[in-house]
């Protein structure tokens, strides 16, 4: 019975394979193989198991599944060309020719052997040549660079060099072998900096993807060595040494993504050990003084990226518990630090933000309220120990340290403020003599006042004291800080025009104060990024978002500040908050008429919209914004570094990105500006929502573009996963519609394209909408096939048997709907230009196939007629009996009717193409001509669509 089954099997994976369905054709070999000992069926279902592999690039699997058959049959032909391919595409060229050489020798008059045995021959002859000459280059290129003699353009020339020769497996390894390690840390000891750093990058080429180097060299190098090099002042030199250590966490914890194989595969490896060791040195780095700004945020940005898990369904975060018990307390130090302090550690702009945003992360990360009470005791501890009445620095480092916190995890700053004497630290802070002690309070009071509660709670308690501190204060920064303060205040109720904290024109004062700061080009760049936080605030009111755009100088001075700001995380969000305000796109809560009545009858307060909010608002401001040049800022933003630009930031220009596309007559002048090339990474990194705004902008874009002109040279094949992910039940219909106009415009430049949508698995999404109720959809998702009919591998999808792709396309041609008629027409008029097979089974596949073709030779489109005519000429060529049956109906009077008409310009096509139809009968001899004129012969084979 078993035997019987595994033979069932085979057969059902055999169908499968024929329907080109790998992935089910391997689960039944593979349930055949469980159930049968018979050794001739088990090398055929491991051969057929390598096939499967190999068409599905699993060629580790293919090799494996081959060498199995072999195992059986010394003399399996086919699974020894089979483990030949799969050897060659591992890059395993000596291996494989030994195959196809055993093949060659049971087959020697086959022409496929004998080839596969000269391309091989030539590869691998080519693959010693650059083995030996990379050696001899290799060790010329360390000569240079350790001869201190050497010029300088030399030593340039083979530092860069090197640094190529590293990034490639081939020369890695080369380099590796050739005692490459001993040599760099030999140009790491002459303290140059140039060949520091051509040492430092090389080694990382050599770490990228490579679990055994990496482990190699982080003991030769060592960890302490490699931190201290990363702790220098030199930005470059820091940031070259963050990437290596980034190399190196990759390799060891398996985030290359890298298919190890042979040696490479064997080696069992403990990583652990050496990750929790550079972990622990990161945190070292955190609190010494030593370590320069520069060192300092990459180990933040190295902890940020490498501890907390990247998938919250992955259970294991021991390495997030291990950082709070041993580092957080050196977290929290660097979060309170006070530049103005003389116990200040080296700081750059972003290192207390980038430390917040780690301590944000690693209280996410916890997974139980266990964790999370562990998590807050600490911090607790550390800002209570803090507090000294003798000590008023102490007092200030535990203010500003809650202040931090505030930036991070939120709902644990909210449970610090409310912790004995913390508020009342802030507002006696406020009161203080010493600017320093003004300046922490000011700050942590806005980072306070985020929820309207606690902002109620503030404008009740602080606002005096907060405008007395701007009056009376002499220091600018101070000053536009307070400003902040108070913007924020005022902005507490949102974008509710009835929960206003202020009194009427307040607002506006303060923007108008935060405008004036934001031109003020002598201001330092610092303090100038208060005013845009205190605008990001403000822009949630209406009348001030007008008044922003309004203002030109303003509008550009922020976008000069955002282009010049890069590395600034804190003015890139700003900026990109202000913006979403400006265009309304946030999201909104939709407001149900009957919900409204409730409230207003319960006496509970009701939200209400600001006359400038409506949609005639809206579309001026994006104007405005356009025109001021908000494209080429927004363009510079998306490039920023992935430490600086946060998934947040990325969504919130994703949205502006969506708003400004609304109008299609605006999109030539957002590609014309960059902005096209600047969705194409927002829609494929960040939150899910970002991606999927900036996918629905992308298809927008695309929808009405050339895409040759919006997305330049390689760039065009990046667009197509976005906008296949919108073809999804859970998006909306508008999503829906504009990827498919999308698609559709991509699928008619190339047929590289058409390959590119076709691997992303779009087809069946396109088919689903097809079926459609809704007719711009259905519309929408019928052109798209029209275009994709043509690729090659789509085609054999409709020739296999067993599925109704045909049929739905004949049924689609019977549509009253002109337009869907039209793109079904044109596929179906390629599809049975490219295949007799499917001229044949157009007939088969519904009994209302030959009314639906007479219906389109008889349209009043003349675009929907001429397909249909082209459709008949197809079955005419296809076969002579089916033609026979076309003439025996009223086809032939419908194709005589048009054919004798009087072609004028625009009937030209369908006139000709009908003749061809009628040539074509009379060549079957089935008609004769009446006379020459009734039809006569052209020079052309066949119509033309």
């Amino acid at each position: 019975m078993a035997e019987a089954e595994a033979v069932q099997l085979k057969e059902e994976g055999n169908r499968h394979f024929q329907l080109q369905d790998y992935k089910a054709a391997t689960k039944s070999y593979s349930q055949a193989l469980k159930l049968t000992k018979d050794k001739a069926l088990l090398a055929t279902l491991y051969r057929n198991r390598a096939a499967c592999g190999l068409k599905t690039e699993s060629y580790v699997q293919a090799a494996s599944d081959a060498s199995r058959a072999i195992d059986i049959n010394s003399s399996d032909i086919k699974a020894l060309y089979r483990r030949c391919q799969a050897l060659e595409h591992l890059g395993k060229l000596d291996q494989a020719f030994k195959d196809v050489q055993r093949c060659a020798t049971l087959e020697p008059r086959n022409q496929n052997f004998q080839e596969t045995l000269r391309r091989l021959n030539t590869s691998i002859q080519e693959k010693l040549r650059v083995q030996f000459s990379t050696d001899s280059r290799v060790q010329k290129m360390f000569e240079i660079l350790l001869d201190e003699s050497s010029d300088a353009d030399k030593l340039e020339k083979a530092a860069n060099n090197l640094i190529v020769l590293g990034r490639e497996e081939a020369g890695a390894e080369r380099i590796f072998q050739n005692n490459g390690v001993a040599l760099l840390l030999q140009l790491v000891d002459t303290k140059r900096p140039e060949l520091v750093l051509a040492a430092v990058r090389t080694l990382s080429g050599m770490c990228s993807g490579h679990r055994a180097r990496a482990t190699v060299i982080l003991h030769a190098v060592r960890i302490d060595r490699i931190c201290s090099l990363m702790a220098v002042e030199n930005e470059e030199m820091s940031l070259a040494v963050c990437n290596l250590l980034q190399a190196v966490i990759d390799s060891l914890s398996g985030e290359d993504k890298q298919e190890h194989r042979g040696k490479e595969e064997a080696l069992v490896l403990d990583t652990k050990k050496d990750l929790k060791q550079i972990t622990s040195h990161l945190l070292d780095m955190l609190v010494s003084k030593k370590v320069s700004g520069q060192g300092r945020d990459q180990a933040l940005n190295l902890l940020n990226k490498n501890v907390p898990r990247k998938d919250l369904a992955i259970h294991d975060n021991s390495r997030t518990i291990y950082v709070v018990d041993n580092g957080l307390r050196k977290i929290l130090k660097v979060v309170g630090q006070v530049p103005d302090l003389p116990s200040c550690l080296p700081l750059t702009d972003n290192t207390r933000m980038l430390a917040s945003v780690l301590i944000n992360k690693l209280y996410d990360d916890l997974r139980c309220d266990p964790e999370r009470d562990h998590f807050r005791k600490i911090c607790e501890e550390y800002i209570t120990g803090k507090f000294d009445p003798q000590d008023m620095d102490k007092n200030v480092i535990a203010i500003q340290t809650v202040s931090g916190i505030l930036q991070g995890p939120f709902d644990l700053g909210n449970q610090l403020l409310g912790m004995k004497g913390v508020m009342e630290m802030m507002v006696a802070l406020c009161g203080s003599e010493r600017e320093v002690d003004q300046l922490v309070a000011v700050e942590a009071l806005i980072h306070a006042s985020t929820k309207l509660s606690r902002a109620t709670f503030i404008i009740t308690n602080g606002v005096s004291l907060l405008k007395e501190i701007y009056k009376t204060t002499k220091n600018e920064k101070i000053k536009i800080r307070t400003l902040v303060g108070l913007c924020k205040l005022g902005s507490a109720g949102g974008t509710d025009y009835g929960l206003r904290q202020f009194a009427e024109g307040s607002t506006e004062k303060l923007a108008k104060q935060c405008r004036k700061w934001l031109c003020n080009a002598s201001i330092d760049t610092r303090t100038r990024r208060w005013a845009v936080e205190g605008l990001a605030y403000l822009t949630l009111d209406a009348d001030v978002k007008d008044d922003f755009v309004q203002d030109i100088p303003a509008l550009q001075a922020m976008f000069e500040l955002a282009k010049a700001s890069t590395a600034d995380k804190t003015i890139l969000y700003s900026v990109a908050t202000t913006l979403v305000n400006c265009t309304n796109s946030y999201d909104v809560k939709e407001v149900i008429p009957e919900l409204v009545q409730l409230a207003k009858f319960s006496k509970q307060h009701v939200p209400e919209e600001h006359p400038k909010d409506k949609k005639d608002f809206i579309d001026m401001r994006v104007k405005r914004l356009l025109k001021a040049g908000v494209t080429s800022a927004l363009a510079c933003m998306v490039k920023a570094d992935n430490a600086i630009l946060t998934d947040q930031t990325k969504e919130l220009l994703a949205r502006v990105f969506l708003a400004l596309c609304d109008n299609p007559k605006d999109r030539g002048t957002i590609v014309a500006q960059g902005g096209g090339k600047a969705l194409i990474p927002l829609a494929l990194e960040g939150t899910d929502v970002g991606k999927v705004k900036a996918a629905h902008a992308l298809a927008k874009i695309a929808a009405v573009s050339n895409p040759d002109i919006a997305f330049p040279g390689e760039r065009v094949y990046e667009v197509v996963r976005p906008l296949v992910s919108l073809l999804d039940t859970q998006r909306d219909g508008l999503q829906n519609y504009e990827a498919l106009l999308g698609l559709t415009n991509l699928s008619g430049r190339s047929d590289k394209l058409r390959q590119k949508i076709f691997k992303e698995k779009a087809l069946p999404d396109i088919e689903n909408y097809m079926f459609e109720n809704h007719d711009q959809l259905r519309q929408a998702a019928t052109e798209c096939m029209c275009n994709m009919v043509v690729n090659k591998e789509v085609q054999e999808r409709f020739l296999a048997d067993g599925n109704d792709r045909l049929k739905l396309v004949v049924l689609l041609c019977g549509e009253d709907d002109d337009k869907v008629q039209n793109a079904a027409a044109g596929a179906l008029a390629m599809l049975t230009a490219a295949h007799k097979k499917l001229c044949l089974k157009m007939t088969q596949v519904t009994t209302q196939w030959l009314e639906i073709l007479q219906r389109l030779c008889l349209h009043d489109r003349l675009s929907v007629q001429h397909r249909g005519l082209v459709i008949a000429y197809n079955l005419l060529a296809a076969d002579a009996e089916l033609a026979k049956k076309l003439v025996e109906s009223e086809l032939l009077e419908i194709l005589t009717v048009v054919g004798k008409q009087e072609p004028d310009e625009k009937k030209a096509e369908v006139v000709q193409t009908a003749r061809e139809c009628l040539i074509k009968c009379m060549d079957y001899g089935f008609i004769k001509p009446v006379s020459q004129t009734g039809a006569h012969r052209d020079a052309g084979a066949g119509p033309v669509l």
